[in-house]
């Protein structure tokens, strides 16, 4: 097998960057057979950048969810290594829906997304006492204002601009991949 040179100057740099917390979806963030970051790159497009997309809380706490997750898993997936910009977009919206949400500083990935999706499905079964009780008090200080946030979620235009990028990106590397461009972007 042989590297072009291209990697194989990157190798040193990829060797020495400190490997940050990721995360997993749990099992029903997607529905039947399918990719759950494609799932969750298109979903979260589609609730940030639609007028009412997050009216329902149940949605905001299943986006905002979904984008911790990319935000904490897009940098560490070889797949998904085709827009190198997008981890720093994604970043900045993690922040903003940290700071909107009132997630603590520094808390762990994997509990803000599942304190997210256990509150959306809780929310979904209009049961606001275990909407609260589902989000960690380690990630969510305050956990009925998080739930107060996810009914009246501001504009977050980071947010909605992150996702959107991913949702492009993603879509112009399917289309490549279709039409025959494997190796790389269109130009």
């Amino acid at each position: 097998m042989r590297l072009s040179p291209a990697l194989l100057a990157l190798l040193p740099i990829l060797a020495c960057a400190p490997l940050g917390p990721t995360a997993s979806l749990p099992y029903d963030a997607v529905q039947g057979a399918g990719d759950p970051t494609r799932a969750a790159i298109y979903s979260s497009a589609y609730a940030f950048n639609n007028p009412g997309g997050l009216a329902d809380p149940a949605v905001a706490a299943r986006a905002s969810a979904n984008v911790e997750y990319l935000a904490a898993s897009i940098p560490h997936d070889p797949r998904y290594g085709f827009a190198p910009t997008l981890n720093g977009l994604l970043a900045q919206a993690r922040e903003a829906l940290h700071t909107a949400l009132g997630v603590a500083p520094n808390a762990a990935p994997q509990l803000v997304v599942d304190g997210l999706y256990g509150a959306s499905r809780a929310l979904r079964a209009h049961d606001p006492e275990a909407a609260e009780r589902a989000l960690s008090p380690i990630a969510f200080p305050d956990r009925a204002a998080t739930l107060s946030r996810l009914t009246d979620m501001p504009a977050l235009p980071q947010v909605a601009f992150a996702t959107a990028a991913a949702e492009r990106e993603l879509t112009g590397f399917e289309q490549d991949r279709v039409g025959g461009r494997r190796g790389g972007r269109r130009s």
